[in-house]
């Protein structure tokens, strides 16, 4: 029997959504072990002058406990 859990983190990325949700797996990955899934809640954008300058998602991890 395997239990997982499931915790909440937001990333961001000056580039990009999808390079802030690798930047967010890779980042908790390096201190959670055995990360089997990312769920994205919610995008949203920061905006300066006019211009998007930074991408930040919200998002749930799972992870299975040993």
């Amino acid at each position: 029997m395997s239990i997982a859990k499931t915790i909440e983190i937001t990333a961001g990325s000056e580039k990009s959504f999808d390079d802030a949700i690798k930047q967010g797996v890779a980042k908790a990955s390096a201190t959670l072990e055995n990360v089997t899934g990312a769920w994205v809640m919610d995008q949203s954008v920061k905006v300066k002058k006019g211009k998007i300058a930074e991408y930040t998602v919200r998002m749930k991890l799972t992870f299975v406990l040993k």
